[in-house]
């Protein structure tokens, strides 16, 4: 399981100083860019699920290319 936290710095070090004494955990920093393309992404992911299940209506194209 992969899980993303969001720390202010001043807290971060000593928490994941913690994590890695873990043995089975693994520790891997991004980037707080690379963190919103990740929530973007699955926000995207839902919309696409409730798009299908019927659930809201995506936009076309032509709407898309009208509000440019």
């Amino acid at each position: 399981m992969k899980v993303i936290l969001d720390l202010p710095d001043n807290r971060a070090m000593s928490l994941l100083e913690v994590l890695k004494n873990i043995s089975f955990v693994k520790v891997e920093t991004i980037s707080t860019e690379k963190a919103t393309f990740f929530n973007e992404l699955k926000s995207s992911i839902e919309e696409v699920v409730l798009a299908k299940q019927g659930k809201i209506k995506l936009k076309s194209a032509d709407e898309l290319l009208n509000e440019l």
